[in-house]
């Protein structure tokens, strides 16, 4: 059970660098990014100001009287609000395209993308609000991860996603080993069951709005624990160097026909992987851990690493020149 645990949020982990990479280049065509400059290395500081920021405000929110069912609302139709964005995005790349009814005359247009992405988006909304389940909250994170993954990733390029994650990788460690105030909203975002983390059971009927608060699951056995948990920013911010990689480095020399952009995105993702790795290992054995040293720390050796075997530099990409 512990193994289908662990290799059922590897599987959406990877899922969500896949998805990512496969709309990085129509989002950009489509002109997603969130920056006006993605090589400035001043572009990160928005992100990790709202990241540092936000638990404080949630906890702060939380505390007072009515302000986690308030919250949840809040959080929920923003959640819902950028799936609907995302959603949209994705489906207006995929054909058919806006479609001209008739009579013709009168140039009346559908755009089934505007249709899917208001309908998708308001079952997930629906679900999440009537019956949060597990499944519900891990298909509503996937979709935001693998598109959230790839508008980060084609708006900063090499070094300011490095900086993105070298910063929150400190910054994670400090909230869980120092403040410890990222463990109590941990506590907080499972109590209002939104897909802000990543849940996977060890059976499928597991009843996750059911299911005790994480405080009270951190005081039982490993081997008592119903699920694994692991935070939506566990998944997106590795991403980032991914599929910063694929979009900005030049895609020659290439390797058995492979372009170096994307081996060196490969290695991004291999070496989270294995950060990944040694995260689960410790996860296992009881202890709350933060992810982002593992799995940022992993994705940047293994970014270097394929960087300067495919293009015989230590430049890195580092600068739009290289």
């Amino acid at each position: 059970m512990r193994t289908i645990r662990w290799v059922g949020l590897l599987a959406l982990y990877v899922g969500a660098q896949a998805v990512a990479l496969l709309l990085a280049d129509p989002f950009r065509a489509a002109g997603l990014s969130s920056t006006s400059n993605p090589q400035s290395v001043t572009a990160p500081i928005e992100i990790i100001v709202i990241i540092v920021a936000a638990p404080l405000a949630i906890l702060w929110i939380a505390r007072r009287k009515g302000g986690l069912f308030a919250l949840r609302q809040l959080i929920l139709l923003a959640i819902v609000a950028s799936l609907y964005i995302t959603l949209y995005a994705t489906f207006s790349i995929l054909p058919p395209g806006l479609i001209l009814l008739p009579p013709y005359g009168a140039e009346i247009v559908v755009d089934p993308a505007l249709i899917l992405s208001a309908v998708a988006s308001t079952a997930i909304y629906l679900a999440l609000l009537m019956d949060p389940q597990w499944y519900v909250i891990d298909l509503a994170g996937f979709v935001a991860a693998g598109s959230l993954i790839a508008i980060l990733g084609i708006s900063f390029a090499v070094l300011p996603a490095f900086i993105l994650l070298i910063a929150l990788l400190v910054y994670d460690a400090i909230a869980v080993y120092g403040t410890k105030h990222m463990l109590s909203l941990a506590e907080v975002v499972t109590d209002m069951k939104l897909p802000i983390l990543m849940v996977m059971p060890g059976a499928a009927g597991y009843d996750y709005p059911a299911a005790p608060n994480l405080k009270v699951v951190r005081q039982q056995p490993v081997e008592e624990r119903e699920a694994l948990f692991m935070g939506l920013g566990d998944v997106i911010i590795p991403g980032t160097l991914v599929v910063s990689a694929f979009v900005w480095l030049p895609a020659h020399p290439e390797v058995l026909g492979i372009g170096g952009n994307l081996i060196a995105g490969l290695g991004a993702l291999f070496g989270s992987l294995a950060g990944y790795a040694i995260l689960m290992g410790r996860v296992l054995k009881g202890n709350a851990q933060a992810g982002l040293p593992f799995l940022n720390g992993g994705a940047i050796v293994g970014y270097v690493v394929a960087y300067v075997l495919v293009f015989h530099s230590f430049g890195l990409g580092l600068s739009p020149a290289l």
